[in-house]
C-alpha cells in the first residue's frame, strides 16, 4: 500500500512538470486542426448525409414525427448535429490519443526512469512488435469481455462496475508491460506482472474512472453542438492530461517495484555468497615429530 501511495503522489507530482506539460498540450494543436479541416470542408456534407439516411429509415422518421407530437420540434433541429458529433468526436479523440500513446508513454518512462532510476539497469529486449502484439491481443480480450458483460450492463450496479474493470484490467496489461519493456528481462516482467497483479489493477481501475470524468463535458444537450470545438479540444486535453497521469502512476510502481526485486535479489546473493565464504577448509595438522636420541658413543 505504501508503494502504491508512495507512485500515485509522484505521479501526480510529475504532472506539473513542464515536459510532461508540453507533451499534454501538443495533441491540442492536431486535435483543433483535425476539427478544423473536419468543420470547414466535411461540416455540411456530414450533416446533409445524415439527413438523408435519417429521412430514409421509418423508425428515425416516426421518433421525429413523435418530437413533434410532444411539442419538442426545437429538439428536432439539433438530432442532426448531435449525431454528427457524435460520430466525429470519437474518431478525433482516438486519432489525437493514438499519437499520444505512441509518443508519451515512452517519454514517460524515459523520463522517470532518468530522474528517479538512474542506476537502474536495462534489461528489457521486448522489441516493438511484440509490444505491439502484446497491446492488441489484451485489446481484443478486452472487447470479448466488453460484448460478454453486454447484458449485464441493464442491472444498474453492474454497469458501474464491469466497464471500469474490464478497461482498468486492459490498462494493467498494456501499460505495466510498456513501463517494464526496457529495463525488466521476461522472467522478471512476468513475475512482477504476477506478483504486482492487484496493485496494478487498481491503478488501472481508478484511471478507468478517471478516463470516463472527460465524457460528462458532453452532458450539456444542446449547448454541447454550440460548445462542440471548445469542448472537444478541452476533452481531448484532458483526456490527454489522464493518460499522461495513468502512464506515470504505472511506471513509479513498476520501475519502483522491478527496483525493489533486484535489491533484495542483490541482498540474498550476497548472504548466500557470505554464507558460502564463512567455511573455510583447514589443511591438515601434522603429528608432532618424536624425537630420535643419539646414538651411544663407544666410550
Amino acid at each position: 500500500m505504501n508503494l502504491l501511495l508512495d507512485a500515485f503522489w509522484r505521479a501526480a507530482a510529475y504532472c506539473l512538470h513542464p515536459r510532461i506539460i508540453l507533451w499534454a498540450l501538443a495533441p491540442l494543436a492536431l486535435t483543433a486542426a483535425l476539427a478544423g479541416l473536419f468543420g470547414g470542408f466535411f461540416w455540411e456534407d456530414a450533416n446533409t448525409a445524415v439527413r438523408a439516411w435519417l429521412d430514409s429509415w421509418s423508425l428515425a422518421a416516426g421518433a421525429l414525427a413523435w418530437l413533434d407530437r410532444v411539442g419538442a420540434s426545437s429538439m428536432r433541429a439539433l438530432v442532426v448535429p448531435l449525431i454528427v458529433l457524435a460520430l466525429a468526436v470519437p474518431l478525433l479523440v482516438i486519432v489525437a490519443l493514438l499519437m499520444v500513446a505512441l509518443s508519451l508513454a515512452p517519454a514517460v518512462v524515459r523520463l522517470v526512469a532518468a530522474r528517479r532510476f538512474p542506476q537502474l539497469a536495462r534489461r528489457g529486449q521486448a522489441s516493438f512488435l511484440r509490444s505491439l502484439l502484446w497491446s492488441l491481443g489484451s485489446t481484443l480480450l478486452a472487447l470479448f469481455a466488453l460484448l460478454l458483460s453486454l447484458p449485464f450492463w441493464l442491472i444498474p450496479p453492474l454497469v458501474l462496475l464491469l466497464p471500469p474493470l474490464i478497461w482498468g484490467w486492459l490498462s494493467y496489461r498494456v501499460m505495466s508491460y510498456d513501463a517494464l519493456a526496457d529495463h525488466a528481462d521476461a522472467a522478471e516482467r512476468q513475475a512482477i506482472l504476477r506478483e504486482e497483479r492487484l496493485p496494478l489493477l487498481v491503478i488501472g481501475v481508478v484511471t478507468g474512472y478517471l478516463g470516463a470524468a472527460p465524457s460528462l463535458l458532453w452532458a450539456f444537450g444542446a449547448a454541447a453542438v454550440i460548445l462542440a470545438p471548445v469542448l472537444l479540444v478541452l476533452s481531448v486535453w484532458l483526456y490527454t492530461l489522464v493518460f499522461a497521469f495513468s502512464c506515470l502512476w504505472f511506471t513509479h510502481y513498476a520501475l519502483a517495484a522491478l527496483s525493489a526485486r533486484r535489491q533484495a535479489e542483490s541482498a540474498r546473493a550476497g548472504r548466500e555468497a557470505a554464507a558460502a565464504g564463512s567455511v573455510i577448509d583447514l589443511p591438515p595438522v601434522a603429528s608432532p615429530a618424536v624425537p630420535v636420541p643419539p646414538p651411544a658413543l663407544p666410550f
